[in-house]
């Protein structure tokens, strides 16, 4: 069986997500959905497991913030923010999360037993974050096993990430972080200082969503 794992696709569903979908089994989504149109498109194409995203509101009250469940003889936890993990893994085969819109796998091991659990962030297959890679994954399981794969959708011209001076994002990061705490929204804070609005949006979101991260820790989370 095929499995599409995606997640922080926030109201986008691209061409070549839907590409991937005919003759998949099953779609989990990691949450961030952000419409009830992304999960009726989603649900034309095959079953869809969906964990509740922070950026999910009303429209999703009936949406589980984590599921545990078995898939194809793999015993699977998903929730939307990694911090909200269960302490114990031991039981699972794979745990899908999302939230940082960055793609990531890492094995954890059981000691005591033979037992490893993939951790899996399928990234965003949504709106362009900021040097973001446009990322999800693709799950095989079949009589031989299970793999997962890293499909990663290039960026439309328009779309591309931009040439940068880190130096310079820096100064961008601290005007913004200081202009946050007078109160000013980040579209006032783009207009008055030619800061990319797209990417003063991100600056005050990490900012306000991460109290006391620095100007470097959000060069980090943006990928810089």
């Amino acid at each position: 069986m095929k499995i599409v794992i995606l997640s922080d696709t926030h109201d986008l569903l691209r061409p070549e997500v839907l590409a991937l979908l005919p003759g998949c089994g099953c779609i989990l989504h990691g949450g961030d959905i952000s419409s009830r149109r992304v999960l009726d498109q989603l649900e034309r194409a095959a079953p869809v497991r969906a964990v509740r995203g922070n950026n999910d509101k009303e429209w999703a009250e009936d949406i589980p913030q984590s599921l545990d469940f078995e898939l194809e003889g793999l015993r699977v936890y998903m929730t939307h923010k990694k911090k909200d993990l269960p302490a114990d893994l031991t039981p699972y085969d794979l745990v899908v999360f999302g939230h940082s819109h960055r793609y990531g796998e890492a094995w954890v091991g059981h000691p005591g037993t033979d037992r490893r659990t993939l951790l899996l962030n399928p990234g965003s297959c949504g709106p362009r974050r900021f040097l973001q890679p446009i990322t999800l994954a693709l799950l095989t399981v079949d009589a031989g096993g299970w793999n997962v794969e890293r499909v990663e959708i290039p960026h439309a011209e328009k779309e591309a990430a931009p040439r940068v001076d880190p130096g310079n994002i820096k100064k961008q990061i601290e005007i913004v972080m200081k202009e946050t705490e007078k109160g000013n929204g980040f579209v006032a804070i783009a207009e008055k200082y030619g800061i990319d609005p797209a990417l003063a949006e991100q600056i005050v979101r990490l900012y306000v969503t991460h109290p006391g991260v620095s100007a470097d820790g959000i060069m980090t989370k943006l990928g810089l």
